[in-house]
């Protein structure tokens, strides 16, 4: 299938192409999308975005270049560079404090939009601010299509798929592990490092709280209720899934599977593909044994206390991390591995118990930055090449981009294995 028509300049501007995931990105998109692709990679200096296309173009010299376009973080030069692509992807954060300016030129001006943050306050806020404005332009806007929260959001929509096609039955809820064998880059401690001085507890909490996302309110709406050794120890064991503890990026996953299933319940044409009233969604961080557990769960505990409610930890932390920019070198994080597994449990009539369960997984061996950079510029290429089935523009999910878009990131490496497997 070929791209789609369209009159501007670009098929698709990459923004931010010199920062460290955003150098991931370009690479990928250079040695896998079409040769054909209309592309830019965009930022402020002239000098860094040569040597970027330099670096590319040795990577696959047969397709097609992109060009350089110069631009700041500020809205004129956003709005401008947004009406030459048909697709933006953007990787320049912290969002919450640079990422305003590219969603609401995107919102304004039709132009599809992809981005890889984690930040829930930042999506909450632009949803609150540009949905409207994106309905009404026809924008499809994508965020958090990176690492966080695509994974959790894909493996969700797998497992209810699996148990509506082959059960014929909602889902119950949805437990899901994340394993990850790397060390963050400075973008992303810097995000998290700085995430308090930009936005409020309250705000943070507001953000967070379960389908605080979702569209539409959900009848006592939850995340289930924890039992007192799992809040004092962050630790359980789950069939199939193994020992697990507290995952901090939980609470941001959830936010984005709960915005998916609000969205397929308000949207008419997704009725069939709901996932039931009964519906929640956990993530947890596999480990190796009870102990460990206990380990890593008072160690985010405390860690967050501390970033919340004393400044100077938070400036400490920042002298002994990664530089913004600057992460893992190629050869470690080559040896990087992260694993997303989840359980669905079917939602079966007269509450009886099913004895079989959805299960889904998918490895990823290399730089979870790489892995970004390959969600990001697939999510692109499913704009630019799918019938997506969206009669708006609008603030979507990453599985909305449908199985052409679960396909193909499998052929790169990320593949979703889903089944039924005894209960």
């Amino acid at each position: 299938m070929s791209l789609k028509k369209h009159n501007r300049t670009y098929d698709l501007v990459l923004f931010g192409a010199t920062g460290y995931t955003g150098a991931y990105t370009a690479e990928y998109i250079a040695q896998s999308l079409p040769i054909n692709l209309k592309w830019a990679i965009a930022g402020r200096s002239q000098e860094k975005l040569a040597k970027i296309a330099a670096e590319i173009k040795e990577l696959n010299p047969d397709r097609q270049q992109p060009a350089i376009e110069i631009c700041s973080n500020a809205l004129s030069e956003l709005v401008q560079l947004a009406k030459k692509t048909f697709v933006l992807i953007t990787t320049v954060g912290p969002y919450g404090s640079y990422g305003e300016s590219a969603f609401k030129a995107c919102a304004e001006n039709g132009t599809h939009y992809v981005d890889v943050t984690g930040e829930v306050s930042f999506v909450a806020k632009m949803i609150h601010k540009y949905e409207a404005t994106a309905k009404a332009s026809g924008a499809l806007m994508f965020p958090q299509s990176g690492i966080e929260s695509a994974p959790a959001d894909i493996a969700a929509a797998e497992i209810a798929r699996v148990n509506r096609t082959q059960l014929q039955a909602k889902t119950r809820n949805v437990t899901a592990s994340i394993r990850i064998k790397a060390l963050p880059s400075g973008g992303t401690l810097d995000t998290v490092l700085t995430a308090f001085e930009r936005t409020s507890i309250s705000e943070m909490r507001a953000s967070m709280a379960p389908y605080a996302l979702s569209p539409v309110a959900r009848p006592n709406g939850h995340r289930g209720r924890a039992s007192l050794l799992s809040v004092l120890t962050g630790g359980q064991r789950v069939r199939h899934l193994g020992q697990l503890t507290t995952s901090m990026s939980g609470s941001t996953n959830a936010a984005q599977v709960e915005r998916t299933w609000g969205l397929l319940a308000s949207l008419p044409d997704r009725s069939a593909k709901t996932y039931g009233s009964n519906f929640s969604f956990k993530e947890y961080s596999r480990v190796r044994n009870w102990l460990e557990g206990i380990q890593v769960h008072w160690m985010l505990v405390i860690s967050l206390f501390l970033l919340a409610t004393f400044p100077p930890f938070r400036w400490l932390a920042k002298r002994f991390v990664f530089a913004p920019g600057t992460g893992q070198t190629r050869e470690e994080a080559s040896k990087n591995v992260i694993e997303y597994s989840a359980v669905g449990v079917p939602d079966m009539e007269g509450d009886s118990k099913p004895n079989v369960v959805a299960y889904s997984s998918a490895t990823f061996r290399g730089s979870m930055y790489s892995l970004t950079g390959i969600l990001a510029s697939e999510a692109a290429l499913a704009i630019l090449k799918d019938d997506l089935e969206l009669s708006e523009g609008g603030i979507y999910t990453p599985s909305f981009l449908g199985r052409g878009f679960i396909e193909r990131l499998g052929d790169a490496g990320f593949k979703f294995e889903t089944k039924l497997i005894d209960a």
